[in-house]
C-alpha cells in the first residue's frame, strides 16, 4: 500500500491535515506514505515521524502546462494505490488521476468530482470538541477502512536544538524565562481576517496593563511588516517597551522555535494560532466574522484553547448573510468587535495562565 495526502496552499491547513498519517500509520504499519504540499509549508511537517516522504509542489506549475505535464509523469511513476486529495481543486484533481491510483478520495464539487473514485461533502456539524476542520478531514478515512476515529490532534515534532537554539537567540535580545512571554499573531493571513490596528494595540494595551513585566513577540508575514509597525505605533509607551519587534522571526521554522518558547499566543486565528496549538502552547484566537468558529475551533475547551467570534456576542449581526456578503464588509463586522469585548474574555484567560506558570515554578 502506497498513499498520497495532497493538501495545498496554507500552513494551517497543511498542519491540520497532517494528522491523517498518524491514523494511517497505525492502521497500517508498513504503508508508505507520502505527503504533498508547497514549499512554504515544509517546516510544519518536518520530523513528522509517520511521513515517509514530502512531495514538494512548486505553485508555479499551474501556470506551466508543459512542466505540469512532467510533473504528472513522474508522479505516476511512483506507483500509488491511494490518493487522499483534501485541497480537492482542479489542479490537485488532475494530479489524483495521473497517480493511476485506484483509489482517489476527494471532495464532492461538481467541477473536480470527476478525478474520484469516491467523493465526501463537509462535515456540517461537530460530533466531538475537535472541530470540523478535523472531524471534515478525518472522514476521508472512512473510504478505506470504517473503524478508524473521529478525530485526533495535530502536532508539530520540533527538534529540541531548535528550541535551544531560539531561546538563547531571544536571551541574548533582552527576553527573560522568568517573566511571562507572549507570542503575538498581530494579524492574519489577509486585511479580511485582521482584527483592526488600533483595536489590536488597545487589547495589547489592557494585557500588558493587566499582566505584570510581560514581554511581547510579533508575529505576521514579511510582507505585512508595514502594518505590523502600524499597531506598534498605535500601543501605549509602556505597551511599545514591552514589545521585542526585533526578535521578529521572518522564517516559519524561526518562528515555530520561538513560539515553542512562550507562554502563550494571543490573536488572529490561522497558520500561527494552529501551530501554537500543535506545539502544546495555551492560545487565545480571534475569529474573522467570515469564519465559521465551530469549523477552526480546533479543540476548544475554555481553558487552554479559546477563541471569540462576533457571534459570541452579537448573535444576530450577521444573521442570514453569506460569507461572500460578510467578507465584503468585514471591516465594519470588525468594528463591532470592540476591544473591551474580547477583553472580557481574555483577561480570566491571561490569569489562569500565568497564575499556573507562576505556581508551577515554585513547586
Amino acid at each position: 500500500m502506497k498513499i498520497l495526502v495532497i493538501q495545498q496552499k496554507m500552513i494551517g491547513d497543511v498542519l491540520t491535515s497532517s494528522i491523517l498519517f498518524e491514523a494511517l500509520r497505525k492502521k497500517y504499519p508498513e504503508a508508505e506514505l507520502h505527503y504533498l504540499i508547497q514549499p512554504h509549508t515544509r517546516p510544519v511537517v518536518e520530523n513528522n515521524p509517520y511521513i515517509n516522504k514530502l512531495v514538494i509542489y512548486d505553485p508555479a506549475l499551474n501556470k506551466n502546462p508543459v512542466n505540469f505535464l512532467f510533473f504528472g509523469k513522474q508522479i505516476r511513476k511512483e506507483g500509488y494505490t491511494h490518493v487522499i486529495d483534501i485541497y480537492s481543486k482542479i489542479s490537485t484533481g488532475m494530479i489524483s488521476l495521473f497517480t493511476g491510483a485506484s483509489c482517489r478520495l476527494g471532495y464532492h464539487k461538481k467541477y473536480t468530482s470527476y478525478f474520484y473514485t469516491k467523493t465526501f461533502t463537509p462535515v456540517k456539524e461537530p460530533a466531538t470538541s475537535a472541530g470540523l476542520a478535523i472531524e471534515d478531514r478525518m472522514q476521508f478515512l472512512q473510504g478505506l477502512q470504517k473503524d478508524f476515529p473521529k478525530h485526533s490532534r495535530p502536532k508539530i515534532y520540533l527538534d529540541n536544538l531548535q528550541k535551544k537554539k531560539a531561546a538563547v537567540n531571544l536571551q541574548a535580545g533582552g527576553v527573560s524565562f522568568e517573566k511571562p512571554l507572549i507570542m503575538c499573531g498581530v494579524l492574519g493571513s489577509s486585511k479580511n481576517k485582521s482584527y483592526p490596528s488600533s483595536y489590536m494595540a488597545a487589547l495589547l494595551d489592557k494585557m500588558v496593563a493587566q499582566v505584570e513585566n510581560c514581554q511581547i513577540l510579533f508575529n505576521y508575514s514579511p510582507c505585512q511588516e508595514k502594518e505590523a509597525l502600524a499597531i506598534y505605533n498605535h500601543c501605549t509607551p509602556v505597551t511599545r517597551s514591552r514589545i521585542f519587534l526585533e526578535l521578529y522571526a521572518r522564517e516559519l521554522q524561526d518562528f515555530i522555535a520561538n513560539c515553542a518558547t512562550c507562554d502563550l499566543f494571543i490573536g488572529n486565528e490561522g497558520g500561527a494560532a494552529n501551530i501554537a496549538k500543535a506545539l502544546k502552547i495555551p492560545s487565545f484566537s480571534i475569529h474573522s466574522p467570515s469564519v465559521k468558529k465551530n469549523y477552526w475551533g480546533i479543540y476548544e475547551d475554555g481553558d487552554r484553547n479559546v477563541s471569540v467570534h462576533l457571534k459570541d456576542f452579537q448573535k444576530e449581526a450577521l444573521k442570514g448573510l453569506s460569507t461572500k456578503e460578510i467578507t465584503k464588509n468585514a471591516a465594519g463586522f470588525y468594528e463591532l468587535l470592540e476591544p473591551n469585548l474580547i477583553f472580557a474574555k481574555l483577561n480570566p484567560f491571561l490569569q489562569k495562565v500565568i497564575l499556573k506558570k507562576s505556581e508551577e515554578k515554585y513547586l
